[in-house]
This record gives C-alpha cells, sequence and structure tokens, in this order.
C-alpha cells in the first residue's frame, strides 16, 4: 500500500530559513549562503520522508516566500513596475515583488484560504505578457534525484492560479481572469515536458479552488484546461489520481463513494494537516478499509489531508512540554509516520504496539481531568438566549466617546505594537530564562514604554499605545495566561515570508485566573494626558492562530475565550483605560459554514458590559473582508483599523458600491510588511480617497497593521508622514469649510440688502 506527503514546512526545525532570509535581506549574507542553507533543509526533509518508507514524496513545495510567487515567477508574470522584461528571475525581483523596495511597493498579500498563512497576489490583465522565467520546479526535481531520492513535482495548479489573481492596475472589471488561460498552458506544457525528460513520473497539480461552489464556466475551464493539457501528460497517464481532503471535507466520503471515477487512485487524506493532535489510527484504518472496497486495493494512497506547511516541525525536538500532553501530540515529521503506519496496517503489516500506544494516548486525553473545567463549561453554556450587544446605538456611543476623548477630526493612531528590539527580545529572554529578576524585568519594560509613549507624543499621535515590549506574541502572550493552554520551544508555523509564529496548544477549558494586561496599560496611562489603548487580542482570533483541540465544537471553545476576554475589558476599563482595542485579525479565517455567527458573537460578548464613553476599537488585515462586510458592521465595534493600502485599498470599493458604515473606520494608509517609507504626499492623495467614500467624522488615520516586524529607522518617518498627512487635510478641510461658512454669510447679507 502507498503513502503520499502533499507538502512540509519549509522553515527547518528551528527556523533555519527565517534566519537565513533576514540575514540575507539585511545584507549581512549572499545568495549563495542563502541556497546553501535552503538546500541543506531540502535534502534533509527528502532524506527524511524516504526513510521513513513514504513513496510519494513532494519536491517544489519549498519556496522563498510562498508557492503561488513562485508560480508568478515560473510564468513571467511580473507587473512592469520591477523593471523586469526578461531572463530567469532571481532574488532581486523576486524579493520586490514580496516586499517591495525603496522606490516599488510590494504585490498584495491576502490569506490563504482559511489559514494565517498569506500568499502574494498576482496581478492579471489583457496585456500581460507570459513566458518560462523560472525553472525552479525541474532544478528542484534534479536536486532529489541527485540524492536518490525519487519525488513527485508539485505545482499550483493553472485554474487556482488564475481564480487566486486580481486584476492588475486600471484594467476594466469586466475583464475574465480566465481569459489569460491560453496564454498560461503552454508554459506549464514546458514545465511539465522539463520534468518529463528529467525522469518525473508523477507530477501533482494542486487546484485548491475546487473547494468552493464554482461557477460553470469555471468548473468548465478546470475539465478545459486539463484536457489541453492531456497530451502534454501522455507519459505520465494523464490525470491519474485525486487527492482528497477527509479531515476538515465531512461529506467528502459520501461522494467518493456515489461518483469516484473508475481506475483512478484516490490519494485518501486522513492525517490531520492542519492540527498537531495524533491521529486516531484505528479510527482511520476503519476509513481507509471502506475507501478500499471502493476504488481497490491497488488505487488507494495514504495521505495527509493538505500539505503539513500548517503544522510545527518535529516533536522530538520539544523536551520541556509535558509529557502527558506531549504523548497525545503529532508534529509533522510525525504524521509523516503516521502516514507510513497505516499504509502498511492497510497492508496488512500493522505495527501492533504503535497502534496500542496510539490509543493509550488516545484514552489518556479523553479521562485526563486537565482537560475538563466544569465551572468554565457551566458559564459558557448560561450564554445562550442573548445575543451581547451594547445597551446604546454606536452613534450615541461615539457622541458620549467624543465628549470624553475629545480627539481631532481625522484623529491618528498606531495598531499596536512598535519594534521588536534585539536588546528588548534579549530582555524578554534572559527574564524567561530567569537571569534577570522580576524587578529588573519591570524596569526595562517600563523604560520600553515611556520610550514609546515619548516618540508617540513627539510624532503628535492622537491616540497611543504602549508598544507592546512585554509581549513576543499577541496570541501567545494571552495564552501563557489563560488556563487549558500549552506551549512548545520549537513548534513554529509560517505565517509569510520569514515571519514564524508558534501557535499555542488549547488543549482544555479556557479561564482568566487574573488579569494579564491591566497593570500594562494602566502604567502606560500614566506617563501621558493623551487617551492610551489597552491592546487585546480577540476571542476569535486566539482560536483561530492556536492548535485548537478537537474534542469539542470550535464554538464552545470561542466561547469559553470571549469570556475570559470580557473580565479582561472590564478590568482595563475599572483601571482607568478609556479605549480598548480587540484584535480579531483572523476573523475571516474560520470560513465557511455558520462560523461568522458564532465569531462575530464571540466578539460581542468581550465587551457587551463596558460604559457608552468606552470607545471599543478592533483590528483586521491581510484578508479579503468585503464579502464579510455586513459580519464586521455586525460585530458592532466603536472604530475599526483595517488593512487598505496594500491591496490598492479595495475596501473602499464596498463604500463606493453604497454600503453605509457609521462607526469609526480606519482603512491602513501605509503598508507596514515593506521597508518602504511613504511620503506625506502619498498618504495625503489615500486620505483623500477615504474621504471621497467615508464621511470626515468617521475616518480614522493608521498604518495597516503592528509594526513590530519594522525597525526604528523606518517606523520614525513613515509615522511622522501620516501625521503630517493627516494634519495637510484637517487644514484643507478647515479651509474649505472657512469659504463654506463665508459664501453661506455673504448669500444672507445680500439677502437682506
Amino acid at each position: 500500500m502507498a503513502s503520499h506527503i502533499v507538502g512540509y514546512p519549509r522553515m527547518g526545525p528551528k527556523r533555519e530559513l527565517k534566519f537565513a532570509l533576514e540575514s540575507f535581506w539585511d545584507g549581512k549574507s549572499t545568495a549563495e549562503d542563502l541556497q546553501k542553507v535552503s538546500a541543506d533543509l531540502r535534502s534533509d526533509i527528502w532524506k527524511q520522508m524516504s526513510s521513513a518508507g513514504i513513496k510519494y514524496i513532494p519536491s517544489n513545495t519549498f519556496a522563498y516566500y510562498d508557492q503561488v510567487l513562485d508560480t508568478t515567477a515560473m510564468l513571467g508574470a511580473v507587473p512592469p513596475r520591477y523593471g523586469w522584461n526578461s531572463g530567469e528571475i532571481g532574488f532581486d525581483v523576486y524579493f520586490s515583488m514580496a516586499r517591495g523596495n525603496a522606490s516599488v511597493p510590494a504585490m498584495e498579500m491576502t490569506k490563504w484560504f482559511d489559514t494565517n498563512y498569506h500568499y502574494i497576489v498576482p496581478e492579471l490583465g489583457p496585456e500581460v505578457k507570459l513566458s518560462y522565467s523560472s525553472h525552479k520546479a525541474v532544478n528542484e526535481y534534479k536536486e532529489t534525484k541527485a540524492l536518490g531520492v525519487e519525488t513527485v513535482p508539485v505545482l499550483v495548479g493553472p485554474v487556482s492560479y488564475l481564480l487566486l489573481s486580481k486584476l492588475a492596475k486600471g484594467v476594466d472589471k469586466s475583464f475574465d481572469l480566465l481569459s489569460v488561460l491560453p496564454k498560461v498552458l503552454p508554459i506549464y506544457k514546458e514545465v511539465i515536458a522539463e520534468l518529463k525528460g528529467a525522469g518525473a513520473t508523477w507530477i501533482q497539480f494542486d487546484e485548491p479552488l475546487f473547494v468552493m461552489d464554482l461557477e460553470g464556466h469555471k468548473l468548465q475551464a478546470f475539465s478545459g484546461a486539463y484536457a489541453e493539457l492531456e497530451s502534454t501528460l501522455s507519459g505520465l497517464n494523464g490525470v491519474t489520481a485525486f487527492g482528497f481532503d477527509l479531515i476538515r471535507g465531512t461529506k467528502t466520503i459520501d461522494l467518493i463513494k456515489s461518483s469516484f471515477p473508475q481506475g483512478k487512485y484516490l490519494f485518501a487524506g486522513v492525517v490531520d494537516g492542519r492540527n498537531i493532535w495524533a491521529n486516531d489510527l484505528a479510527a482511520s484504518l476503519i476509513t481507509l478499509q471502506s475507501l478500499e472496497g471502493i476504488v481497490g486495493k491497488d488505487k488507494l494512497v495514504v495521505s495527509t489531508s493538505c500539505s503539513l506547511l500548517h503544522t510545527a516541525v518535529d516533536l522530538v525536538n520539544e523536551t520541556k512540554l509535558d509529557a502527558e500532553i506531549k504523548s497525545w501530540l503529532a508534529f509533522a515529521a510525525q504524521k509523516v509516520v503516521e502516514v507510513d503506519a497505516l499504509a502498511k496496517a492497510l497492508a496488512g503489516q500493522k505495527n501492533e504496539s504503535f497502534f496500542s500506544a496510539n490509543a493509550a494516548a488516545l484514552s489518556s486525553r479523553r479521562s485526563s481531568p486537565r482537560v475538563t473545567n466544569e465551572s468554565v463549561q457551566k458559564a459558557a453554556a448560561a450564554l445562550k438566549g442573548s445575543d451581547h450587544r451594547r445597551a446604546t446605538e454606536v452613534n450615541a456611543r461615539l457622541d458620549a466617546q467624543q465628549k470624553k476623548l475629545n480627539l481631532p477630526i481625522l484623529p491618528t493612531t498606531t495598531i499596536g505594537s512598535f519594534p521588536q528590539t534585539v536588546e528588548l527580545r534579549k530582555v524578554r529572554r534572559e527574564y524567561k530564562a530567569k537571569k534577570i529578576s522580576e524587578e529588573d524585568y519591570v524596569k526595562a519594560i517600563k523604560e520600553e514604554i515611556k520610550k514609546v509613549v515619548d516618540i508617540q507624543e513627539e510624532l503628535d499621535i492622537d491616540v497611543l499605545v504602549h508598544g507592546e515590549p512585554e509581549r513576543n506574541d499577541m496570541v501567545e502572550y494571552f495564552g501563557e495566561q489563560l488556563s487549558g493552554f500549552a506551549f512548545t520551544a520549537n513548534g513554529w508555523v509560517q505565517s509569510y515570508g520569514s515571519r514564524c509564529v508558534k501557535p499555542p496548544i488549547i488543549y482544555g477549558d479556557v479561564s482568566r485566573p487574573k488579569p494579564m494586561t491591566v497593570f500594562w496599560s494602566s502604567t502606560a496611562q500614566s506617563m501621558t494626558k493623551r487617551p492610551m489603548k489597552g491592546m487585546l487580542t480577540g476571542p476569535v482570533t486566539i482560536l483561530n492562530w492556536s492548535f485548537v483541540r478537537n474534542d469539542q465544537p470550535r464554538h464552545e471553545t470561542c466561547y469559553q475565550i470571549a469570556l475570559a476576554i470580557k473580565d479582561e475589558v472590564e478590568d482595563l476599563e475599572k483601571g482607568g483605560i478609556g479605549v480598548i482595542q480587540i484584535d480579531e485579525a483572523a476573523l475571516r479565517e474560520g470560513l465557511p459554514s455558520f462560523y461568522l455567527d458564532w465569531a462575530v458573537h464571540s466578539f460581542r460578548i468581550t465587551n457587551c458590559g463596558v460604559q457608552d464613553s468606552t470607545q471599543i476599537h478592533t483590528h483586521m488585515c491581510y484578508s479579503n473582508f468585503n464579502d464579510i462586510i455586513h459580519s464586521i458592521i455586525d460585530m458592532d465595534a466603536d472604530v475599526i483599523t483595517i488593512e487598505n493600502s496594500r491591496s490598492d485599498e479595495k475596501l473602499l470599493s464596498v463604500f463606493r458600491e453604497g454600503v453605509k458604515y457609521g462607526a469609526g473606520i480606519g482603512p491602513g494608509v501605509y503598508d507596514i510588511h515593506s521597508p518602504r517609507i511613504p511620503s506625506t504626499d502619498e498618504i495625503a492623495d489615500r486620505i483623500n480617497k477615504m474621504l471621497a467614500v467615508l464621511e470626515q467624522n468617521i475616518l480614522w488615520v493608521n498604518p495597516d497593521c503592528g509594526l513590530k516586524t519594522r525597525k526604528y529607522t523606518e517606523v520614525k518617518p513613515a509615522l511622522k508622514n501620516m501625521v503630517d498627512a493627516a494634519k495637510l487635510i484637517r487644514s484643507q478641510l478647515a479651509s474649505a469649510k472657512w469659504w463654506e461658512r463665508s459664501i453661506l454669510g455673504f448669500r444672507q447679507f445680500f439677502d437682506c440688502v
């Protein structure tokens, strides 16, 4: 029985690629250094899977930024602003598209379906010229051959690539992205021909858009595209196999039973590629045996549900993790072993001791008293029957808040975090390792907060933040102070580029033993007379950016987190904090189904008990929010700050099309994921575009996202230009208002005469 892995984590067990990328971007190492680190990582991955007995090992799943950008490079679909004309695309053009450079902004970045992984959005139009411009897929396949490992090269499918793209600037909205298919397919044919020539016998085309409800013409594009590729695929037996996620696709097995094509291979994704819980091997084996009866023993391949990119790398590196909890888990390396064990069991070579150990671990988890907290479950159950809305409408709340805060029009603020310097990270690391005392730690963090407050006052920002110097990560920080969470030392997962996150593990019921942020927020407020935002991560984002327990519905866990955050919100208010931001950056990541109903409800639970004069902010970034704007409005926040600049102000189109938004809103005026510093005029132009569709009394001015990944040499001038732009527009609006009043006065005078 054969086994298959869809894809594997790229960063390395200890984030080796992250550090190599950042060293290269900072000019501290060469392209050759970066290539060597990546080659060593790839070699280790391929050899590991080969040694584990995996038959179908993926190649070309490694990327320096993301797999969609790799495909953009392969097709030569480089926007003209990057000055590339022909030839093999190198790091300079590749990373300029991803990160921008001193003179040109980056391409848009957005979330990959319902994950916290991001991709760079291709820009296409009728004039796009394509050519085979990156031979990475073929080169990596040859690399594996040289190591003596046979692999399956993986390509983003041509139709999904086009449907994941957007219209280039200036292209008419009526343009059909699928009309570019005739330009794309010849390049895919070249790639396929080269792979065949190099010895490839299988090629994996990832077409994730199949998970969507697609219109008929899009489905026809899929069948038409692969019909055209059929002749090039000869020798590879055409489209021979189909792979399915059998973890999240709960109804997929029924579809397979009713209509799976005869004679095709089924790659059955029974090992979860999105979470870190040990597989229920006995249950998976039963599922596989039932599928075996449908497709035939020789046509069934055991696989992961998706790429393991979304999980941590290897449990062996977690030497300090609680032993009982560790026995419940499986990271990417362990999932490879699970796939192989299931394939062998299906072939009659069941490892009884491995299956017995798995059953014992599952039993331990089900019966462990640390998983269940009866009082938490009762509190969550009591939420039923209320929608937890604040008693007063948002317009009245905004009036009460303005009387208290006395803000100018177009108030300026930032999203929360400030640069995380080497020195600051060292302080946190040494405190965690007990190398410095709590007194020294508190002193250092207070000094950092004072520095951040002084910078903001010097820049004349209206609503301040404390910069979050005590936090390494916006989710991990809260998880460390909530019950029901466990933490890893090296459980890193790539989010985008070199950015890695270390998701907490929610293993049990969640509650808040004590206040989490009140001390730091109150300390920061005591340093200034300006409003200081209390900064919290919302329940939906904590949920979606964690590895969540799979033994109860996700919404039940979310409600538990919401109650914990509600306690914190009310303590912040009692502590004198009048502006509280509850970030929901991951709101969109749980789609589809009825998710938005309970996600929006969870947010409202957190702040339903505050006074009208307490201003509740939320923040969202790097997703397509246009199609859920009504759910965002239903969150009933007083102010929402939301990513806008990197996506070419796509968000504003919602308001141009007539959606009315009465609360405060701050569409981001510049992209913080690029080192580029925008000019005052550029930001002022963005503000004017916003004023064309939004009322000036609800508009806020802020960056797209938090500033932790940037340097102070980038942050200070960018924020200065942002504040200067806001003041410039305020002045222009005041002048326009003066003229309006003057003209009205003249008219009244002449009417009297």
